[in-house]
């Protein structure tokens, strides 16, 4: 039996985890929440202890590692100016004597071109490198499955708890959005599902973590992502191709644009930050952000991922 602490458990890939870890009825999950007990509608786990945790108080947070084992962090990073609070929980996991700690990460390897919401994730891998640059103090994994195949399920859900939100592929109205010669370029694809198994394997895993824990439910172009879409919906994608030069300057020259509609963002955050999201994610994905390596994938083996045409035929059959 392991004894994990999870930051930000509350969020939809949290939440994910959570379950994951609880159903394998091994562990102990120390489940940290800035509200007192689990969201609303969220059923009491055995083998789950919701605490509030606050995360400006380091002596409290070290309190309560005492005795974990692995902090998985998933706090929204736009939402913790300075990263604080995840600073205070890489700070307080060293103190209590954690043995293995994975950032706030759940998405691409490379992030310099993505919207600079996500920025604050670059700050702390640089925070836990150089922790351990004279002596490894506390060990630590990116965990990195590029983009959620269920995301591309949108407005239809596709998880327990991860909300579906569009995204430049939107294959309910059968177009997308990418980069000018970007159909080439690889994106790794992975369902939320797959990673929490795979997470729920990661905590069990006897040996040091690798520092980059790439998870690649399948890796596929962007051309190909298309043609994916275009057989399961079941007729051809209105592809727009956008210009470097103009999303850049977060010019997004196209006749639509995704909505965003993400519990992490405030009305007001949409509407400041649309532009720079949209063109972020567009030139993301179009230089290639979004692909994830493989190191979980030959860890393990045997665990067979599910394939992303696969599972999007699944929940779209049917569908208009």
């Amino acid at each position: 039996m392991v004894k994990i602490a999870i930051a930000g458990a509350s969020g939809n890939v949290g939440l994910e985890v959570v379950d994951a870890l609880a159903s394998t009825g091994k562990h102990e999950v120390l489940a940290l929440s800035r509200t007192e007990g689990p969201p609303s509608g969220i059923p009491v786990q055995d083998g789950v202890r919701w605490v509030k945790a606050e995360y400006t108080d380091l002596e409290h947070l070290t309190g309560l590692l005492k005795g974990v084992d692995t902090v998985l962090s998933f706090i929204v990073v736009h939402n913790d100016p300075g990263n604080l609070a995840q600073k205070n929980l890489i700070d307080a996991s060293i103190k209590a004597g954690v043995r293995r700690f994975a950032p706030s990460e759940w998405a691409g390897a490379r992030l310099e071109h993505m919207p600079r919401v996500l920025h604050g994730k670059l700050e702390i891998r640089e925070y836990l490198k150089k922790l351990n640059t004279k002596n490894k103090v506390l060990e630590y994994s990116l965990f990195q499955p590029g983009l959620f195949v269920n995301y591309l399920t949108h407005p239809h859900g596709s998880a327990k708890y991860l909300a579906p939100i569009a995204t430049p592929f939107d294959f309910n109205n059968r177009r997308a959005l990418i980069l000018d010669g970007s159909d080439n370029v690889p994106i790794t694809l992975t369902t939320v599902q797959d990673l929490a198994k795979v997470v729920t394997k990661a905590v069990e895993h006897t040996e040091e973590w690798p520092v980059v824990s790439g998870i690649s439910g399948e890796t596929v172009t962007v051309a190909e992502l298309i043609a994916i879409g275009e057989r399961v919906r079941g007729g051809a994608f209105n592809v727009e191709r956008l210009k470097y030069e103009d999303l850049k300057e977060q010019v997004v020259k196209s006749s639509w644009r995704p909505k965003i509609e993400h519990a992490a963002f405030t009305p007001e955050e949409v509407v400041a930050l649309e532009s720079n999201v949209v063109s972020g994610i567009v030139i993301g994905i179009g230089t290639g952000m979004m692909e994830a390596s493989d190191e979980w994938n030959k860890l393990l083996p045997d665990y067979k991922f599910t394939k992303a045409e696969e599972f999007l035929a699944s929940v779209w059959e049917g569908k208009n």
